[in-house]
């Protein structure tokens, strides 16, 4: 938002106040976890129309973006699939220290596009005559690594492993399921969910005491140590209005 004394000044030269936030504008490179997508794209919408502001979005793993980052990619702010990476980079000196935060706490959901297919206490996995089965890359997706979890919590991961298929990223997973490529799969809640509902096909939530806590931290990159806009989108992360946008995508806190 604009300081008060900026505003007042605004007001005492006849400017409208979207001109002086153009003047002030800067854009802010970000590297945004896969299953975060659709929320993310709407709070920087509103992001930009708070604060002049311009969050310029890139949508990956995990995994390879802490790659990007230490060869040095010019991001300044990362929304992580998890909390280790986060603490890595702080570690490696790649993130402006006491930055980090939990900005959400993701869901697992096993998912068909065909409605009827999964039932609610995932019993398909048992006894489902299906070739395959979708997830993303655990060595570079927090989704993937959870589903992989629960796999092993059930007993399941070494009679299923031969019908994996993995994507690079959950997105890439959610579109293995949504195509009919695989006709199930491990996905994110909010990839799914549609007015606090999942909005087509079949799901089953995962129990989250079936896999680690998909703790989602945001931190600051040294890019963006230096950059308003870097830190006004942290801050933003935390406002009233993006919490009830990550909210609605079935993320906690």
């Amino acid at each position: 938002m604009l300081p008060s004394a900026l505003r007042t000044f605004a007001v005492l030269l006849g400017l409208p106040l979207a001109a002086l936030h153009a003047a002030q504008a800067d854009t802010v490179p970000v590297a945004v976890a896969a299953n975060f997508t659709a929320p993310m794209q709407k709070i920087a919408a509103a992001f930009e129309a708070d604060t002049g502001h311009k969050a310029e979005l890139s949508f990956g793993a995990t995994g390879k973006f802490y790659a990007q980052i230490t060869h040095g990619a010019p991001f300044q702010v990362l929304l992580s699939a998890d909390d280790t990476t986060p603490a890595r980079l702080e570690r490696e000196g790649q993130a402006e220290p006491n930055t980090r935060f939990t900005y959400a706490i993701g869901t697992l959901v096993l998912w068909s596009a065909q409605p009827g297919y999964v039932d609610a206490q995932g019993a398909v996995l048992k006894t489902g005559d299906f070739k395959h089965l979708a997830l993303a890359n655990p060595k570079l997706a927090p989704y993937g690594l959870a589903a992989t979890q629960v796999l092993d919590k059930l007993g399941l991961a070494a009679r299923l492993q031969p019908r994996f298929v993995q994507g690079e990223n959950i997105a890439q997973t959610f579109q293995f399921v949504a195509t009919g490529n695989a006709p199930l799969g491990f996905v994110a809640l909010s990839q799914v969910m549609e007015d606090g509902r999942i909005g087509k096909g079949s799901a089953w939530q995962v129990p989250a005491s079936l896999h680690n806590p998909i703790r989602q931290d945001a931190v600051l990159l040294l890019p963006g140590k230096d950059k308003p806009a870097a830190r006004a989108l942290m801050n933003y992360l935390r406002s009233d209005k993006a919490r009830a946008i990550i909210q609605a995508y079935g993320y906690s806190f």
